[in-house]
């Protein structure tokens, strides 16, 4: 894979995560402050707590559907062209996002959210493009590694940029919630661009003989092959406890600090803000030095306990200041525990199925996230904590069933330090 390859998958993860890092402090605020007018003034705490859970559950549920199924087209018509369908839908659901904040219309808010989670396919997809492109397992190691940089990049992007464009005292009467959105517009445009004029790879040839047949089954039948990979199902088992951890931390976050501490858009966006710099430093610099010096077991078992402790000390924190630290730390070992995960999955799979299995890593992140995001909108109502005492059970779960179910020399090789 060229340069300029390369250069264009990270800005397509870029530009995907981009939204996230930029929408959650935005939607935080337009659902949760009542001075707002998205949603009427007199709505009680706990029904913003179920809108905000919602709207963010929605977008994951509808990514759960649509990413494996892209993710499995892209073996087939092309990694170039299951990028532009997942673009071109970015395009549509920010414009709707714009619309609804023009509307005030939660109900269009919640459309947008739902069409840009159905094409946002794009990080399994450049993840089975840069493993394409790799030459040996330490390569495949390290452009993983890119990968989560490409996405750190994105939720360090998105709290500058929401920030920045949506806070009067820095931009004036121009700020307001609707210029970061089209900020983000023009960015998908860029990143189309880059697709179109630098990305090649040898699936783009295939893609030229292959029909575009769509399959609503496909989608279940790509997350029923699974069980004919024993391997990856005792990967997923582990993966489901550590993504659990998680998004219970990540998505209520912001949500939390809000109500706790009154945070709005700038406080949280410096939340999201912490979060990438954490995950961009770690997964850029010691993603493949960890490797060659730990078992891929023992960084993920570490991973846990720092997120048990990390999710502890949150809710634990007296001032809103204290909370960056946990933050910090859980998002720095994040960076090197993911692109570990993901090169387990890489390894576990022959090169015909890297489309899928990366799309199974997503299908179980979005799965997992949606209905963390309906459930978690409900208990958050009743006790702030409760999504992050969830955390710490996830993490000591995750750590047990890792310990007990890869038991088995098949695994043990695959864990095993690179290169020994």
């Amino acid at each position: 894979m060229s340069f300029f390859a390369k250069v264009t998958m990270l800005f397509v993860v870029f530009v995907d995560l981009l939204g996230q890092g930029l929408v959650f402090p935005i939607l935080n605020s337009l659902i949760m402050e009542p001075g707002t007018s998205m949603l009427a003034k007199d709505t009680t705490d706990a029904t913003r707590h179920f809108n905000y859970g919602l709207i963010i559950g929605i977008f994951f549920l509808c990514w759960f559907f649509g990413a494996p199924y892209i993710s499995k087209l892209s073996d087939v018509i092309g990694r170039k062209n299951a990028i532009l369908i997942c673009l071109f839908g970015a395009l549509g659901g920010y414009a709707l996002t714009i619309a609804a904040l023009y509307l005030n219309s939660f109900l269009l808010l919640i459309l947008g959210r739902a069409i840009t989670g159905l094409t946002a396919g794009n990080q399994p997809i450049a993840q089975a493009a840069m493993i394409d492109g790799s030459v040996d397992d330490e390569d495949r190691n390290r452009n993983m590694g890119y990968i989560i940089t490409g996405v750190s990049f994105g939720l360090v992007g998105g709290p500058i940029i929401g920030g920045i464009l949506s806070d009067p005292t820095i931009l004036g009467s121009v700020a307001s919630v609707k210029l970061p959105f089209y900020a983000c517009f023009v960015l998908v445009l860029i990143a189309i661009f880059l697709v179109l004029t630098c990305f090649k790879d040898q699936h783009d040839k295939v893609a030229e003989r292959q029909p575009f047949v769509f399959r609503p089954a496909e989608i279940f039948e790509l997350l029923w092959q699974i069980k004919n990979y024993p391997i990856v199902v005792r990967l997923t088992v582990v993966f489901f406890f550590f993504h659990i951890a998680n998004l219970s931390f990540y998505i209520f976050v912001d949500n939390y600090l809000t109500s706790k501490f009154g945070y709005g858009t700038f406080g949280g966006s410096m939340v999201m803000l912490t979060i990438g710099v954490a995950l961009a430093f770690s997964s850029t610099f010691l993603v493949v030095p960890a490797q060659k010096r730990f078992s891929k077991e023992a960084i993920l078992g570490t991973t846990f306990v720092v997120w048990a402790v990390s999710a502890g000390a949150f809710v634990a924190s007296p001032v809103a200041i204290l909370t960056f630290i946990p933050v910090f730390c859980f998002y720095f070992v994040f960076g090197i525990a993911y692109p570990t995960f993901l090169g387990l999955y890489s390894a576990a799979v022959g090169d015909e199925e890297q489309g899928w299995v990366m799309g199974v890593t997503i299908a179980i992140f979005t799965l997992v996230a949606g209905v963390i995001s309906l459930l978690g909108g409900e208990l958050i109502g009743l006790d702030l904590d409760i999504p992050f005492f969830g955390v710490i059970a996830a993490a000591i779960i995750a750590l047990v069933v890792m310990f007990l179910a890869w038991n088995k020399p098949e695994i043990k090789t695959l864990t095993r330090v690179s290169g020994g």
